[in-house]
């Protein structure tokens, strides 16, 4: 055997391994992004995200105001979204088009035109072979199995994605516009329902749990951005998680046991998010670490919600540290994900990046 003949026969068995490798990566990805119920990284997945934020990082940089750029950026998730499954398909693709090149006589033209009429069912370049008869139909199969998983999946994340968002939409009702914690427990106090707000602390757990299975199995939710360019699913999750925190340690009213249920639940779920994105935060703060809170901040706002006669503590240097206590468990991880989600400002969450933090890194965007 010639040294050549020796070479074809390397070459293609290399092409063979390699389309094997290609075919069964893109179903992998596929079956972990549309199907598998659990949070699963997928290279090829992320690495498209990645690419999709680079372009639209670039456009937000030349935005003239927030708006601008929250038009930008809603169009983020979907369109990366969009690219997902044509680039499982490209790799699906050029993976049947090797595996043709390797078991045939076909030059890699006429393998590639075989690849494409299978793929996308259009019978218009066909083989008689009856091993590449086998993949052909194969092929087809799983093109048609991708289109349809689509399909499905689709509806699944925009009824998570309504869910989430009736909540957050609910609670501007509480919070105002932009929400903060001490204008929720203001009108809270107004309409009697100070400590009477049991339902609201299980609501908001139960949004957490939902959140963190949502946010992790279905990767592109979270950089969906709600429907109002003002409203955030981080910024309510700081805004209910502050108004837990200064109920348990700065209010004169009942211990409520379900408000620090949800900022365990909270704070477990930010984290839980966060390291799914490889979002950089500490996940295991002291008591006593430094929070991005200020105490002249904190003051400020125990004076308005003083003026508009919410009962406090009367020792606001022990009801600090509580707060402080309180806060440590999910600040780092809550400013990081208003960086990363480039989050609509709202106090003592999304102003703490826009004031000058880092950029939340993560494998997610460039």
């Amino acid at each position: 055997m010639q040294l050549a003949e020796i070479g074809m026969w390397l070459a293609r068995i290399l092409a063979l391994a390699l389309g094997v490798y290609t075919v069964a990566a893109s179903v992998l990805a596929a079956i972990k992004t549309f199907i598998l119920p659990r949070p699963a990284q997928v290279r090829t997945i992320r690495l498209t995200f990645a690419a999709v934020r680079t372009l639209f990082n670039w456009r937000g940089r030349h935005s003239v105001s927030y708006n601008d750029r929250d038009r930008v950026m809603a169009l983020y998730a979907p369109t990366a979204l969009f690219f997902v499954p044509i680039v499982l398909m490209i790799m699906m693709f050029l993976g049947f088009a090797l595996i043709y090149w390797a078991l045939s006589p076909l030059s890699i033209i006429e393998s590639v035109k075989l690849s494409g009429s299978a793929l996308f069912t259009l019978g218009s370049f066909t083989n008689d072979d009856p091993l590449l008869m086998v993949f052909e139909f194969g092929q087809a199969l799983l093109g048609m199995i991708m289109v349809a998983l689509l399909i499905a999946y689709l509806p699944t994340i925009y009824s998570a994605f309504n869910r989430r968002e009736t909540q957050v939409q609910l609670l501007e009702v509480r919070a105002g516009t932009p929400p903060s914690a001490w204008e929720m427990l203001i009108r809270s106090h107004r309409n009697g329902e100070l400590e009477q707000l049991r339902e609201f602390w299980n609501d908001w757990q139960v949004w957490f749990a939902e959140v963190e299975e949502s946010h992790t199995s279905l990767t592109a939710l979270a950089f969906f951005r709600s429907p109002r360019p003002d409203l955030s699913w981080v910024t309510a999750a700081g805004v209910t998680l502050d108004a837990a925190a200064l109920a348990l340690s700065t209010l004169d009213i009942t211990w409520e046991p379900r408000a620090a249920f949800c900022i365990r639940s909270g704070y477990l779920a930010l984290r839980q998010i966060a390291d799914f994105f490889g979002v950089e935060h500490n996940n295991d703060p002291k008591p006593d670490d430094p929070i991005s809170i200020a105490r002249e901040e904190y003051d400020s706002v125990c004076a308005q919600m003083e003026a508009a006669g919410v009962p406090l503590l009367a020792d606001r240097d022990k009801a600090w540290r509580s707060f402080s206590g309180w806060r440590v468990n999910y600040d780092t991880v809550l400013i990081a994900l208003a960086a990363l989600t480039m989050a609509p400002y709202a106090p003592w969450s999304s102003d703490r990046s826009v004031a000058g933090a880092r950029p939340a890194q993560s494998r997610w965007r460039a």
